[in-house]
């Protein structure tokens, strides 16, 4: 129970990755506010696992106090959703120590095809929202004089070119420079920020991948490993950045892809 007493958010939480992170919090100890945007069955999925996976509850004058998790509806392309999920999230717990920004999204399309209306959502997301709640966070953390945990999910395309995918690479690096400076100007109020990349991973959205086997059979060539990997394979690390075992750790990228970085071939 490393994380018992924190509370923790984690961004895009009602499926795949973001799912297995609440839940591993969970476990370890955390309270959890789960946050979903088009998906609200899938955060009450993962809201009923995070209370399972909670344990025992606190028992106040003949009360079972179960509140292990806490779902909220917020769009992170959006700056006023943003600013409103962390606030509710500190309002309902009084308290936030944790931020996983792990909601994303990615569109294809050749470069030369790609619309201003998809870089902006892809932007908007996957940085944009990174860097408006991450200032939320830590807001709260400076006027508390607490130290934090930023945990962003990354991807091996802050380092790997991906053709068709262009704004998705551009705002994967732009966050691995983010979580560099931030690491470097967060450090004297005791607050780390750290990425987790993750490589090919079996989540939903991957699912036209999983049913194309010749294309499935040439990326299992690249993974030294010879397998994608699970949700539970990045939630372990997440796990242990999020707690006092990684209170040295900062401005640094860990990659959970089975070794494909320093093996990947386009086709």
């Amino acid at each position: 129970m490393r994380l018992k007493g924190k509370v923790a958010l984690v961004t895009g939480s009602s499926q795949g990755i973001g799912q297995a992170i609440a839940i591993r919090l969970a476990a370890e100890g955390a309270k959890v506010v789960i946050n979903y945007r088009s998906n609200p069955a899938g955060a009450e999925e993962t809201l009923a696992q995070v209370r399972a996976a909670g344990g025992e509850c606190q028992s106040v004058e003949g009360y079972c106090d179960n509140d292990k998790g806490y779902s909220i509806g917020a769009d992170l392309g959006m700056v006023e959703d943003v600013r409103r999920l962390v606030d509710e999230s500190i309002n309902h717990y009084g308290q936030l120590d944790i931020l996983v920004n792990n909601a994303g999204i990615e569109k294809h399309a050749p470069f030369w095809e790609a619309t201003e209306a998809e870089f902006d959502a892809v932007l908007n997301v996957n940085l944009k929202g990174v860097f408006f709640a991450t200032q939320a966070m830590v807001k709260h953390l400076i006027e508390t004089q607490n130290p934090g945990k930023i945990i962003n999910i990354s991807s091996v395309h802050e380092e790997l070119p991906f053709p068709n995918f262009a704004a998705y690479c551009a705002s994967k690096g732009g966050l691995k420079m983010l979580t560099r400076n931030l690491a470097v100007e967060l450090a004297p109020y005791g607050i780390t920020v750290n990425n987790v990349a993750p490589g090919a991973i079996e989540t939903p959205i991957n699912s036209k991948l999983l049913n194309d086997p010749e294309k499935l059979a040439a990326l299992l060539k690249n993974i030294p490993l010879g397998r994608l990997g699970q949700p539970q394979d990045v939630s372990g690390l997440v796990a242990f950045l999020a707690s006092e075992d990684a209170n040295y750790i900062t401005g640094s990228t860990f990659f959970v892809d089975g070794g494909l970085t320093w093996n990947y071939q386009e086709q």
